[in-house]
């Protein structure tokens, strides 16, 4: 299995990409931002949506670092709730991978198809 220190960087891989991929397709294939929430930042301010976008990553990569880093101060590491608190983290870790990975893949897919 992975070392937990590793996913921190497959998340910033994996936002930066969706980044990436999201810009070129704006820019290049007339591709259209789908979040809400960001989709009016797009079509006004391609550099305040880059720096939303890894402003977010980072940001979520901050809280996962936090959260193990709490959880490792843990005076019994023995205790079941350690061990499931340890998994839930793990889990969520590759739960939020495997998301920004289908993300990534749309985003390659619809510029593929415009090419």
């Amino acid at each position: 299995m992975m070392k937990t220190r590793t996913y921190p960087l497959l998340l910033v891989l994996m936002g930066s990409m969706d980044c990436i991929t999201t810009v070129i397709g704006i820019m290049f294939c007339s591709a259209v931002e789908l979040n809400p929430i960001l989709s009016g930042v797009v079509s006004t301010n391609l550099p305040a949506f880059v720096f939303l976008k890894l402003s977010t990553t980072v940001a979520l990569c901050l809280i996962f670092f936090q959260a193990e880093r709490i959880l490792m101060r843990a005076e019994n590491k023995t205790t079941r709730a350690f061990s499931y608190t340890r998994k839930l983290l793990k889990i969520a870790y590759v739960g939020v991978i495997l998301f920004m990975t289908v993300v990534v893949a749309n985003n390659i897919m619809v510029l593929l198809r415009a090419i």
